[in-house]
C-alpha cells in the first residue's frame, strides 16, 4: 500500500518536472510567517498581494475550485485557488506536459504533505475564514510518503519515537514542550550570567573519566593513537578552572553514561554544572532555591506541578532533611554504627540486589532509593556519609559526613551540590578507595585521576559546586525522560 502511494507520487513529481518546474527549488518567496500575517492581518490585507508558504494538511474541492489548508511552524491559513482567477488560467510556458494551466497542474499534482507557495491578496470568505485568494500556487517540496492523519496521529509508541519528526509534525503540544525546554535552559543560562558566572566549554573526550559513579563509553583517537572515553561529568575540568584563577564558572553540555535506560535515565543527556569560589554548600542552597523557582515559573508558568498524580509545590521555603536521621527512621539502621553485614542483610530482605552494589557507599545509596520515593515536596537532603560522595568536603576534619545536599522532590533527586573537596591528600585517599572497588568488579566506581590530584596540590580555593540534569525538566513535564528529548536512542530495526 505504501509503495503504491509512493509510486503515484513519483508520477506527480515527474509531471511537475515535465511542466518545467523543480519539485525542490532552492529559493522560496515568503512575505512573512503565517502567525505574523494573522497577527497583523489588517496591515497585510491592505497590500495587493502576499506570498505565503507551508505544508498542505488538507485538500478539498473539485472541478473549478480548490481549497488547501497550509501550516508552517506556528500558523495555519487557507488557500483558495479558483480556475477562473486570471492568474490561475495563465498558460504554462515551459515543458511538454498535458497540463495547460497552473490551476490544472496544482489540482492534479499536489498531495497532503507537500509544501507549497501561494501568492495572492488576503480575503475573508463568506464563511468568515481568513484566506489567500491565490493567483499562483507553486510546489516547493514534493512529499513522496504520506503524513499521518491529523485525527489519529501515531498510536504506536515504537514508531512515534523512532520517527519522531512525524510525531512532532502532527502534535503542536509536543512542539510546544520543546519550546518550553529551550526556555528552561535559557533561563538557567541568563540567571547565572546575571549572577556573575562565566559560561565555559570543556572537552567531551577524556583520558580519565571522572566526576561521577558511572561506566563510560569508550572510543579511540586516531590522530594521537590513544584510547579515550566520553565524559561522564563536567566536574573535574571545571574544578581545574577554579585552580586556574576563575571564581565563578558554569557549563551546559552533553554527558554520556553507559548505563541502563528507565524513566529517569538516558545514556546521553544535557547537564549543567556550576562552581563558585569562596562559597560553601550553604551559600549554594540559597542560590539554587531562588534559581529553581525562577526557572520553574518561567518554564511552566506556575510553581505548582503534578508528578504521578501528586501535587508538588515549589513556592515555599524548602526544609532541610538530614540523611542520617531519615535513614534511621525508615530502616532502623544507624549509619554511625552500621556494619557492612547489617547493610547487606537489610538489603537482601528488602529486594536490593547486593551483588549489583559492591562497597558500603553504593549499598547505602541503593537502600536509600526507596526512602527517596517518599519525599514528595521539595527539600534539601543534607550531609550523607562520606562513602557515598568521594568528591565532597567533610563537615569537619575526621567526620564521616560530607557537606553535600540533594534537591529532592516528587520522589526523585533533582540536583546535587556540595562544598568541594580541595584537600589533595584526602582526595587521593578517596580515589584509592574507589579503585579498590573497581578491582572488585565495580565498573561505575571512580578512577584515579593523578592529573586532577596534582592540580589540587597547586591549590583550589574553598569552592561550592552544583549539578542538575535535564531530568528536572522531564519531572516538571511529568513525563519519562526519553519523551522530552527529540531523538532518543533506539535499537536498530532489523532489515527485512
Amino acid at each position: 500500500m505504501l509503495e503504491d502511494i509512493r509510486a503515484e507520487r513519483l508520477k506527480k513529481r515527474q509531471a511537475l518536472e515535465q511542466a518545467g518546474f523543480d519539485a525542490y527549488p532552492a529559493t522560496v518567496k515568503r512575505t512573512a510567517a503565517l502567525s505574523v500575517i494573522l497577527k497583523k492581518w489588517e496591515s497585510y490585507a491592505a497590500k495587493k498581494s502576499v506570498t505565503i508558504a507551508g505544508r498542505v494538511y488538507a485538500k478539498r474541492g473539485q472541478g473549478a475550485l480548490l481549497f488547501l489548508d497550509i501550516k508552517d511552524e506556528q500558523g495555519s491559513l487557507q488557500v483558495v485557488f479558483r480556475q477562473d482567477n486570471p492568474g490561475s488560467t495563465a498558460k504554462l510556458t515551459t515543458g511538454q506536459a498535458p497540463h495547460k494551466t497552473n490551476f490544472e497542474l496544482i489540482r492534479d499534482t499536489v498531495d497532503i504533505g507537500d509544501f507549497v507557495e501561494a501568492t495572492g491578496p488576503l480575503i475573508v470568505t463568506k464563511r468568515g475564514e481568513k484566506s489567500v485568494d491565490a493567483t499562483k500556487v507553486r510546489v516547493i517540496t514534493k512529499s513522496l510518503l504520506p503524513i499521518p492523519s491529523q485525527h489519529f496521529g501515531i498510536e504506536n509508541e515504537e514508531i512515534r519515537l523512532r520517527k519522531r519528526y512525524l510525531d512532532l509534525l502532527m502534535s503542536p503540544e509536543l512542539r510546544n514542550l520543546f519550546r518550553k525546554k529551550t526556555v528552561f535552559w535559557s533561563t538557567f543560562r541568563t540567571e547565572l550570567i546575571k549572577a556573575g558566572f562565566l559560561e565555559v566549554e570543556t572537552p567531551v573526550l577524556e583520558l580519565t573519566p571522572g566526576g561521577a559513579d558511572a561506566e563510560p563509553f569508550k572510543t579511540h583517537h586516531n590522530a594521537l593513537d590513544i584510547d579515550m572515553t566520553l565524559r561522564i561529568s563536567l566536574e573535574l575540568p571545571l574544578k581545574r578552572l577554579m585552580v586556574g584563577g576563575f571564581d565563578k564558572v558554569f557549563e551546559i553540555g552533553r554527558i554520556f553514561r553507559n548505563e541502563g535506560i528507565d524513566a529517569e535515565h538516558l545514556q546521553d543527556y544535557t547537564q549543567l554544572e556550576l562552581y563558585w569560589g569562596y562559597a560553601d554548600y550553604k551559600d549554594l542552597m540559597k542560590l539554587v532555591q531562588k534559581l529553581y523557582k525562577k526557572v520553574i515559573e518561567k518554564t511552566t508558568g506556575s510553581l505548582q506541578m503534578t508528578r504521578g498524580g501528586q501535587t508538588v509545590d515549589w513556592s515555599g521555603k524548602w526544609p532541610l532533611v538530614d540523611y542520617f536521621t531519615i535513614f534511621k527512621e525508615k530502616t532502623g539502621l544507624d549509619l554511625n554504627k552500621v556494619t557492612d553485614a547489617q547493610l547487606k542483610e537489610y538489603a537482601a530482605k528488602n529486594g536490593v540486589d547486593v551483588n549489583l552494589h559492591s562497597g558500603k557507599g553504593r549499598l547505602i545509596d541503593a537502600i536509600f532509593k526507596s526512602i527517596r520515593k517518599t519525599l514528595i515536596q521539595p527539600c534539601f537532603l543534607v550531609n550523607p556519609p562520606v562513602e557515598v560522595e568521594p568528591l565532597a568536603k567533610r563537615l569537619k576534619s575526621g567526620s564521616n559526613k560530607v557537606a553535600r545536599f540533594q534537591i529532592v522532590a516528587g520522589g526523585t533527586e533533582l540536583g546535587k551540590g556540595f562544598s568541594e573537596l580541595n584537600d589533595p591528600i584526602d582526595q587521593r585517599a578517596r580515589f584509592e578507595e574507589q579503585m579498590k572497588l573497581r578491582e572488585q568488579g565495580d565498573k561505575e566506581a571512580q578512577t584515579m585521576d593523578d592529573d586532577f590530584v596534582e592540580a589540587l596540590e597547586y591549590g583550589m580555593p574553598p569552592t561550592a559546586g552544583f549539578g542538575i540534569s535535564e531530568r528536572l525538566f522531564a519531572v516538571l513535564m511529568d513525563k519519562p525522560i526519553r519523551e522530552t528529548v527529540f531523538f532518543p536512542t533506539m535499537r536498530p530495526r532489523k532489515s527485512s
